[in-house]
């Protein structure tokens, strides 16, 4: 079957699922692929559910209900390229080392002031999340924000030629997922391959102009940009960074200033608004808007999310990490005024043969922000940690037992690690 034979049978459902357990009545739903699963032994299920149809690779699952296809993802791909020409709207996509996903929730926020915005849910920034991420979209969308998220050399240019961006973000190029792009450099020329498409497509980049890196390149990679701080002219300024909990920012824009009294915890935020901000006033959203929806914006999913317990107030910020974010995390957590401060940190992955060397920096990172109360969790802190005063625990199993036996009560506490060290199951225990 073509993708426009199947592009009609999507536009008479409701809507694509890719997993059996949540499908709905009259939805397509895609056997997609995993190291542990194999979605066409599902497809089945997914139409006892109710799915019109299912879309299989695997001619043993065949039925009358079923349309075989080459490839599912590929298939789920082309639809979503061929349902993203059919939208008459504009689409920014953002991506980055560190920051994207809070930029584009930021974004989206201030953006649905003025539209009728569909962004990204959560962290749907891959070859999967991103065709569901448009496929998803209501027929009322007037623009689009779309998160694009790589692990390897290639993966945005992809990404671009499905979502078909016509505004691109990068927040910055750090340290992340170094294990699958080879080098920092290869980091910076799979984040670069957005420029390469919006060139392409003559698309306009809004960019830093405060980071030498995205700078240098920017005019050689596009063809229309447009930095933060012009033709906006907005400053922001920090007050009460050095003590409080939350950022408190100041404003000022075409000689009036704004207060904004914001929810996120850390100086590295400060970036992540700006960009928001800017992106904002390109699009036209009024000022005071723009202050409403960053002052009540809440973060979520253990990204610089604050919740305070019976016992103590913590700091979850244990979806990923990386060392340039970690390390922020930790300078901003040194500045809050808390009188009993506890770090519990997780090991960073994907950092390749630099994990060992990048993990010890994180001691020096420590020591010099005086942060000497340390729970050190994961198989590399523990190897490279001999000799410091900080506890170390193999896995976070070891350190529940730990927090059991020896509970915490009255601190400030920042959670800190790679996802993989599933951290969050230690929140019942603080």
């Amino acid at each position: 079957m073509k993708t426009e034979q199947l592009y009609h049978l999507f536009r008479e459902s409701a809507g694509v699922s890719t997993d059996s357990r949540s499908v709905t009545k009259n939805q397509v739903f895609f056997a997609l692929w995993g190291e542990k699963y194999n979605g066409n032994k599902y497809a089945a299920d997914a139409l006892e559910k109710g799915a019109s149809w299912a879309v299989i690779d695997d001619e043993v699952f065949e039925t009358e209900k079923t349309i075989l296809v080459d490839d599912c993802l590929i298939e789920l791909q082309a639809l979503a390229a061929h349902h993203r020409k059919e939208m008459n709207i504009p689409v920014l996509a953002i991506t980055g080392t560190n920051g994207k996903t809070t930029t584009k929730e930021l974004i989206a926020a201030i953006l649905s002031k003025k539209f009728k915005v569909h962004a990204t849910k959560g962290n749907l920034n891959n070859q999967i999340g991103v065709p569901l991420t448009i496929l998803s979209a209501p027929g009322e969308t007037e623009m689009m924000v779309v998160e694009m998220g790589a692990s390897h050399v290639g993966e945005i240019r992809t990404l671009c030629s499905i979502a078909k961006p016509d505004y691109g973000i990068i927040t910055n190029v750090g340290t992340a997922h170094v294990e699958g792009f080879g080098s920092i450099e290869g980091v910076l020329k799979t984040k670069t391959e957005l420029y390469e498409y919006l060139r392409k497509v003559n698309g306009i980049a809004l960019y830093n102009d405060k980071d030498p890196i995205l700078s240098e390149k920017i005019f050689r990679l596009v063809n229309r940009a447009v930095p933060f701080s012009d033709p906006t002219g907005v400053e922001l300024s920090v007050k009460h960074l050095p003590s409080d909990l939350n950022l408190t920012l100041d404003v000022r824009y075409q000689h009036r200033e704004y207060k904004m009294n914001t929810k996120l915890f850390g100086v590295f935020n400060i970036e992540n608004i700006k960009a928001a901000v800017a992106t904002g006033l390109f699009f036209g959203v009024d000022m005071k808007d723009i202050a409403d929806a960053v002052e009540n914006y809440t973060p979520g999913n253990n990204r610089s999310q604050v919740m305070v317990t019976g016992n103590n107030t913590l700091i979850c910020d244990s979806y990923n990490a990386n060392p340039v974010s970690m390390q922020m995390a930790l300078e901003s957590f040194s500045r809050i005024n808390a009188e009993k401060k506890l770090c519990i940190l997780g090991d960073m992955l994907e950092l390749g043969d630099k994990s060992e060397e990048e993990h010890k920096k994180i001691h020096k990172v420590l020591t010099d922000n005086n942060l000497l109360n340390v729970y050190l969790t994961g198989p590399v802190f523990s190897k490279v940690s001999a000799g410091f005063r900080f506890k170390t625990f193999r896995d976070v199993n070891r350190l529940r037992e730990f927090l059991k036996s020896k509970p915490v009560k009255g601190y400030h506490i920042l959670i800190k690690g790679s996802r993989g060290m599933a951290l969050e199951q230690i929140y019942d225990l603080l």
